[in-house]
């Protein structure tokens, strides 16, 4: 049976090829993705039923089926490209607003106790420091510095929970 698939399958290509070059441009779509298209269905068609009687007959039909249902789907879609879903990110407000945040977060940062002003600073830096590298700049463990920093993080959310409250629109 595999064999005699495989000869089918070998004997329909030529004219799968010639069909779907002739109906993909009406269709709006390219030649190998109708092709694609008609070879899953069918290959479906052989697992649930076998061959068809007329398998040249059937794959014209297939073709034309499927250009139909192309042609359906692309006059119902809308590409996104067309309008950007969200374009919050991408104006001269963003860019300010964003500067803003990272200015308050350092000068927040500034004011924490201890040494957690140099920690945060060393985590938030561009430099993309190791945990290593960032025990080495403070003398502090390496193992030290994950429940160090985790303190620091909880003074600067109390530092900042004021702040960001006191900002929200009330009503």
């Amino acid at each position: 049976m595999p064999h005699m698939t495989h000869n089918l399958l070998a004997s329909l290509r030529p004219l799968l090829v010639a069909e779907a070059s002739a109906e993909a441009h009406a269709a709006g779509t390219e030649p190998g993705d109708l092709e694609q298209a008609v070879w899953l269905r069918l290959l479906e068609r052989l697992e649930a039923g076998g061959p068809p009687h007329d398998p040249q007959g059937w794959l014209r039909k297939a073709v034309r089926s499927e250009a139909r249902r192309t042609r359906r789907t692309i006059s119902i879609e809308r590409p996104y490209g067309l309008e950007p879903a969200d374009d919050s990110e991408s104006g001269p407000e963003h860019l300010v607003l964003a500067a803003a945040g990272r200015r308050a977060l350092r000068e927040a940062v500034r004011r924490l106790p201890g040494r957690c002003p140099r920690l945060l600073e060393a985590l938030l830096s561009p430099r993309d420091l190791t945990y290593r590298e960032i025990a080495g700049e403070l003398g502090i463990s390496q193992g030290s510095l994950g429940p160090e920093r985790s303190r620091c993080l909880g003074c600067l959310r109390r530092l900042l929970t004021p702040e960001v409250a006191a900002r929200e629109p009330r009503g």
